[in-house]
């Protein structure tokens, strides 16, 4: 508006005076201060869908050289970035997009999006740890200065079935929460005694692997 206000903005050839002034993006022309600016078109909205393995971190690049999610898309000139995390040592469903609306709607709690995963305990569960999952266990020991500790819980928890591994018993349940706090699913098991062998993300919303 300070720009407006001092004529710096010219539009086809004619100084803008009127603020709210519109422009078609690809047909007319805009120079600010003698500059001109282009803007290109909105980009369409891409989606994909990735069965993340183990061992590969959900970032665009990294340092150290290790498997990362855009190792598995062509080079394009669309710009994918990930929907929230899977740990390094966790598979299973991530989604990408070029869409930082829709990521924002998927990731952040006040959205409460659910996201399903199987996970494999080391150890037979019994149903009063279910009930300490549904419950909730504070995973941080402190928190913020004037904010009240939070609690970490799974919105709904299913027995799957129990097995027997190399190490033993196991117990193979499916968890889903609402908002997800770092390894949250690991720390919650680990929280009630018991050590997480394998975790997969199997949906997210009504997306299903």
């Amino acid at each position: 508006e300070d720009l407006i206000r001092a004529g710096e903005v010219v539009l086809n050839g004619e100084i803008v005076k009127q603020m709210g002034c519109k422009m078609l993006i690809g047909k007319d022309h805009l120079s600010v201060e003698g500059r001109r600016v282009v803007i290109s078109p909105q980009q369409k909205t891409e989606v994909y869908a990735l069965y993340k393995p183990k061992n590969c971190i959900t970032t665009l690049n990294d340092p150290q050289g290790r498997v990362t999610i855009n190792d598995f898309f062509p080079q394009t000139s669309v710009r994918l970035f990930p929907v929230g995390r899977l740990d390094y040592d966790a598979e299973g469903l991530i989604l990408l997009t070029n869409d930082g609306d829709l990521a924002q709607q998927l990731t952040h709690p006040s959205y409460g999006v659910p996201k399903t995963y199987n996970v494999s305990i080391r150890g037979k569960l019994m149903p009063e740890d279910i009930e300490k999952l549904k419950k909730g266990l504070v995973l941080a020991h402190r928190a913020p200065r004037g904010m009240k500790v939070k609690r970490a819980h799974a919105t709904e928890v299913k027995l799957l079935n129990f097995g027997r591994g190399g190490s033993g018993d196991r117990t193979n349940v499916s968890i889903t929460l609402r908002e997800g706090q770092n390894r949250e699913i690991r720390r919650l098991i680990a929280g009630i005694g018991y050590k997480v062998r394998r975790l997969e993300r199997v949906s997210i919303g009504p997306l299903v692997l």
